[in-house]
């Protein structure tokens, strides 16, 4: 993946074209909310969530349908365990009940199991939708931030891909499912009590039902708690991140102290913004509480007062505890209701970024892979220089173009632009004949790899590294691919040989041995042009010309650009151009 690096790589959201009316993504651009359109924007936002969520509509369900299993079974329970006291209170023996409890003990083992098949289903599905939530975000990141993040720091982008996501379980886990049981033992309890004393039901069924609209009513109070929240975890994740990325700088300029500093200061903003969170949810939680207590009085007033039969109002005492069990959670759903809407608003703002170069509606095909620049004039902002004026050049198919410049000059830049991670302001870039206005990414990404001065090794097999560049190639392919990069020997004798681990950022091999694999992956593509990066930056001199010599013999049959500052003698380009004000130029003008 290409990085925004030195002066002449910068965060290029500016640096696409326009999009067209309604090109992006559903949902379109995202900015604060209006004021008085808080509620309706996070029902849209939660909306859209529960939309990514149909592919596992059956699991939803069924978990779902489990947890109100379970909590009927609970009104049963507590229903006939209250039937039997009254009538044995009422006749004076307790074998008038017995008849009623005899029901008990199938209920007393089914509870239980109902109540793991509710664990076990309501987290299945929660954690399958999440899955599928992550994957539809990081496709979404992966179409938009091609050249580096540009509207957010790298923490907080990480923050928006895990902590954000998580947000979501609360969604189903901790909001729409303890509401459906609570809903369901309601309504429960005032069918059963209807039957038996229809003024005894509403009476104990009214702040009960009042208890169901907790959590929409308490959601809003704690919108815009939720919201800090989550904006303060994502600004402590950047604080935390980011000087870990660089630390070796942070240690040399003795700065480890104010990155603590701001670690700390974002600790206490984001625990200040979680008090409040709380302190919503607490008072959701007292209200559901006196609501419960009035059911429970309410029943008990009638009673004395004569209304009714005891039996009838024990049922309705048993019944109440087992309504306060299931509304118990739901001040927690109306917190959780608030932070799963401020969680998905933090992913849409990033997933309904503007795409950088979208693609068109049908790709071309290419003719070949001729490559040709003319006349392009680019620039990564409005406010910033152009890095590229009127740019020209050629690679015909088979040739090695090298293009020499100091850093900042351009040459990463022009990378980006031949691998459509960017689009020219002005000119056309064309490949086999066909505009890259005419070409999806996809198109222009199969026929060019690129072999960059930071290629990354992640922290998995050497297998699954290499097979980034053609996930379905068998091991035979791999081993070619490593034998052409000359580090097959080396790999073979390791004792896990395909299956050893690279560690992080490659840190298994030295810079060599790392930029050999890199090298191996780019040549396992079916790519016909690859362009390389500045490959040996970092390299001494001698790993330099080794790699250098490999590069030569196994690009042979494919085009190839070299980007570097330097030529050691070893490169055997077929051209030779440098870049200076904007253009490429003969070397020796």
């Amino acid at each position: 993946m290409h990085r925004p690096h030195r002066g002449d790589r910068q965060p290029f959201r500016h640096a696409a074209r326009p999009l067209p009316e309604g090109a992006g993504a559903a949902g379109g651009a995202r900015g604060p909310a209006a004021p008085g359109g808080g509620d309706v924007s996070a029902a849209r936002d939660l909306a859209r969530v529960l939309g990514l969520w149909n592919p596992r509509a059956l699991w939803l369900t069924f978990g779902a349908a489990t947890a109100c299993a379970s909590a009927l079974a609970g009104v049963a329970l507590l229903a006939l365990a209250g039937g039997g006291v009254g009538q044995g209170l009422a006749t004076g023996s307790l074998a008038a009940g017995a008849g009623l409890l005899v029901f008990l003990r199938p209920l007393i083992f089914l509870r239980p199991f109902l109540r793991w098949a509710e664990r076990m289903a309501t987290h299945a599905a929660t954690f399958r939708a999440l899955a599928d939530t992550r994957t539809w975000f990081f496709r979404r990141l992966a179409q938009r931030l091609t050249a580096g993040p540009g509207m957010t720091r790298s923490g907080d982008l990480l923050g928006r891909l895990v902590t954000d996501v998580e947000a979501l379980d609360g969604l189903y886990l901790r909001a729409l499912v303890p509401m459906a049981a609570a809903a369901a033992v309601v309504l429960a309890l005032a069918v059963i009590l209807g039957a038996v004393a229809p003024v005894l039901a509403a009476i104990v069924a009214l702040p009960l039902a009042l208890a169901l609209l907790l959590p929409v009513l308490i959601a809003p109070f704690a919108g815009r708690a939720a919201t800090s929240t989550a904006e303060a975890t994502g600004a402590l994740r950047a604080e935390a991140v980011e000087p870990l990325t660089a630390l070796e700088d942070v240690l040399a300029a003795n700065g480890e102290g104010r990155a603590i500093a701001r670690v700390e200061a974002a600790a206490r903003a984001m625990d200040l913004e979680r008090r409040r969170l709380t302190r919503a949810g607490s008072l959701g939680g007292a209200a559901g509480a006196v609501l419960t207590q009035g059911a429970l009085l309410g029943a008990l007033a009638w009673g004395v007062t004569g209304g009714g039969e005891p039996a009838a109002v024990i049922v309705a005492l048993f019944l109440v505890l087992a309504a306060a069990d299931a509304l118990g959670a739901l001040p927690r759903a109306g917190a959780a209701l608030a932070l799963a809407a401020a969680g998905a608003r933090r992913l849409l703002e990033a997933a309904d970024h503007p795409v950088p170069v979208p693609d068109p509606p049908v790709s071309a095909t290419p003719q070949g892979h001729a490559l040709s620049v003319r006349g392009v004039r680019f620039a990564w902002a409005e406010d910033r220089p152009p890095v590229f004026e009127d740019l020209s050049l050629d690679l015909p198919e088979g040739a090695r173009v090298a293009l020499l410049g100091p850093s900042g000059i351009g040459k990463s830049t022009l990378a980006a632009l031949l691998l459509k991670l960017a689009a020219p302001q002005d000119g056309r870039i064309t490949l086999g004949g066909a505009d890259y206005e005419t070409l999806s990414a996809d198109a222009v990404r199969a026929r060019i790899a690129c072999l960059t001065q930071d290629a990354t090794l992640f922290d998995d097999s050497i297998a699954a590294n290499l097979r980034l560049a053609a996930p379905e190639a068998p091991d035979a392919a791999l081993w070619e691919a490593l034998e052409r990069a000359r580090i097959a020997d080396l790999v073979r004798a390791l004792p896990e040989g395909l299956e050893t681990r690279c560690g992080e950022a490659g840190a298994r091999f030295s810079g060599g041995q790392a930029r050999r694999i890199a090298l191996a992956r780019a040549l396992l593509s079916p790519a016909s042009i690859i362009i390389l990066d500045e490959p040996t930056a970092g390299l001494d001199a001698a790993t330099e010309r080794a790699f250098l010599e490999t590069l030569d013999a196994a690009l042979a049959g494919r085009s190839a650009i070299l980007i570097t500052h330097r030529l050691t003698g070893v490169e055997r380009p077929t051209r030779i151009l440098r870049l200076a004000g904007g253009r490429a130029l003969p070397a020796m003008s």
